[in-house]
């Protein structure tokens, strides 16, 4: 079991920048795939990024060059830095854990969930 508790998210104005983080429990972070979904009022949860055990790389094209995701082992705890936030990036963040992700952009993929965090970008 992999427990996943988001942080970081927040009423910001666009073009500001936030870092989300989730921490997770667990010996075997390192083995698995991370991702990142959101889930804006009414839409259906979309992915956002991903990272690999190897720290390979996947960015939903929307977010490419603004957002970066990263992962600490050794604190169990992967990252989604934000920048060039627009008010379109307003969605409630999901942090998510896959043992095996063959489709690293795929809901299906991912076996446990956080709770999620509010991120709101004002214009």
């Amino acid at each position: 079991q992999v427990q996943l508790v988001e942080s970081g998210g927040g009423l910001v104005q666009a073009r500001d920048s936030l870092r989300l983080s989730c921490a997770a429990s667990g010996r075997t972070f390192s083995s698995y795939y991370m991702g990142w979904f959101r889930q804006a009022p009414g839409k259906e949860r979309e992915f956002v990024a991903a990272i690999s055990r190897s720290e390979s790389v996947y960015y939903t094209d929307p977010v490419k060059g603004r957002f970066t995701i990263s992962r600490d082992n050794a604190k169990n705890t992967v990252y989604l830095q934000m920048n060039s936030l627009k008010p379109e990036d307003t969605a409630v963040y999901y942090c998510a854990a896959a043992s095996i992700a063959i489709l690293p952009s795929r809901r299906e993929s991912y076996d446990y969930w956080g709770q999620g965090t509010q991120v709101t970008v004002s214009s």
